[in-house]
């Protein structure tokens, strides 16, 4: 959740468009560092619940972010 809270700020303060260029090229590349941690993390929890469910074979479901 903080991850994805980071990455809205993120995204907020880049689309306001009064950011200098350094600046935004920081905050750019914060965000994809945040959103490669974020996938990596979402990878390793389905792989955690592949082996839970013991068939490989992964559940679709919502969560409450959703």
């Amino acid at each position: 959740e903080k991850i994805v809270t980071r990455l809205e700020s993120i995204a907020q303060r880049l689309e306001q468009g009064d950011t200098k260029l350094e600046e935004a090229l920081s905050l750019f590349e914060e965000g994809v560092k945040l959103s490669q941690e974020g996938t990596k993390r979402l990878d390793d929890a389905e792989q955690r619940l592949e082996v839970l469910l013991g068939d490989g074979k992964t559940e679709s479901f919502q969560s409450d972010d959703a």
